[in-house]
């Protein structure tokens, strides 16, 4: 593999509605796409994950910009690549985070290689799965009349996991009508995006009575030891998303018993390479995983399904089709989700299994750099 031409483009793609989270709302999504080219010709397109601001992550779309013009892509132009495999330790070597922009370019290259081959996406990183079960992810709602009425119009809709966005005056009795309102067997989850600390234990304790999946991310990002006792005081199990970084972060989890499911972003650690360390470390442990998501557009939620694909990932995934988030996509045929909450692999076709729809792409381009080897 050699990549010969690399371009960056800013897209802007506005939201069917705000999504909210406990440390902010969105209503139009910064976007950067990479599309890379190899010396054959042969090209793709991957997503860099970022936010517009750092309340997710440290990295922005303004930071992964300039970490990838200066410092990554030079790394991988003109320069011989064995295997994907191979991408993100060279890009990894010492640079400190920018998971995210490292991740845009290294799942790239996967999918580069799967296009060469002539090989769907999936199939080249190991999954087994053709199809994969999906939930949805609820942002903070104005009232909780209207949470509840859209977690029912999601269970009516087939998803077979309800994502509720959860932050301070917000939580425990929202969650609570929401149950009351789908019935004991939906299958329910809080997210809380680090909104909380060690001092509200007592407070979270109460939704071990509410049957949920688990309870994601509650405290800081980078506290696992306070994970580890809060995880000791609730029966429902944790799910660590921001704090695993790394395979390290998911082998240190365990060791900490700071939780006992993870949710694998690629984007959030550094690609397919960490992902798929990561997803067999968890596999060997028993540990279940599941594929979330970052408001991507449907080329980021090619890598996602492609991912989520694999063997362990065992628990719905943050997967909605395309018509969940935007009023038209940037991919066609648009990623959709059948009446039992599946998402289809696109096994029958070579490289991430859809086509861009460039002048679509062209027309929301609010900046772009092309880079050659």
């Amino acid at each position: 593999m050699r990549l010969d031409r690399l371009v960056l483009r800013e897209i802007r793609l506005p939201l069917k509605e705000p999504f909210r989270i406990s440390s902010g709302e969105m209503r139009d999504r910064r976007i950067l796409l990479c599309e890379l080219t190899n010396a054959d010709g042969a090209s793709v397109w991957s997503e860099c994950v970022v936010d517009d601001l750092p309340n997710y992550s440290p990295e922005t779309l303004d930071t992964a910009w300039p970490t990838i013009v200066r410092v990554l892509a030079p790394r991988l132009l003109g320069q011989p690549i064995a295997a994907p495999g191979d991408v993100f330790a060279r890009l990894d070597e010492d640079v400190r985070g920018h998971q995210m922009a490292k991740a845009a370019l290294e799942m790239g290259m996967w999918g580069l290689a799967a296009t060469q081959a002539g090989l769907p996406l999936a199939r080249l990183i190991g999954g087994t799965r053709e199809r994969i079960a999906t939930g949805i992810s609820l942002g903070i709602q104005p009232t909780v009349e209207r949470l509840i009425e859209k977690a029912r119009e999601s269970v009516a809709a087939g998803y077979q996991k309800v994502k509720i966005k959860i932050a301070p005056g917000k939580d425990v009795a929202w969650v609570r009508a929401v149950r009351e309102a789908v019935g004991p067997d939906a299958h329910l989850m809080a997210d809380a995006n680090n909104a909380y600390t060690l001092a509200d234990a007592d407070h979270l304790a109460a939704l071990d009575d509410l049957n949920l999946m688990m309870i994601e991310q509650p405290l800081a990002h980078d506290d696992l030891v306070r994970h580890a006792t809060l995880q000791r005081r609730l029966r429902t199990p944790l799910c660590l998303d921001e704090s695993i970084i790394s395979l390290d972060r998911a082998q240190d989890m365990v060791t900490l018993q700071a939780g006992r499911i993870i949710n694998i972003k690629p984007g959030r650690v550094g690609g397919f390479g960490p992902s798929l360390a990561i997803h067999d470390f968890c596999q060997a442990e028993r540990l279940p995983v599941w594929c979330g998501g970052m408001l991507e557009s449907g080329i980021g939620r090619a890598y996602n399904v492609a991912l989520a694909s694999l063997p362990n990932f065992t628990l719905p995934g943050d997967l909605s089709p395309s018509a969940r988030y935007w009023a038209q996509d940037v991919v066609t045929p648009e990623w959709t989700m059948d009446a039992h909450g599946m998402v289809r692999v696109p096994l029958d076709r070579p490289g991430i299994g859809v086509e861009v729809d460039r002048a679509r792409i062209e027309a929301l381009t609010v900046r772009t750099e092309e880079l050659r080897a």
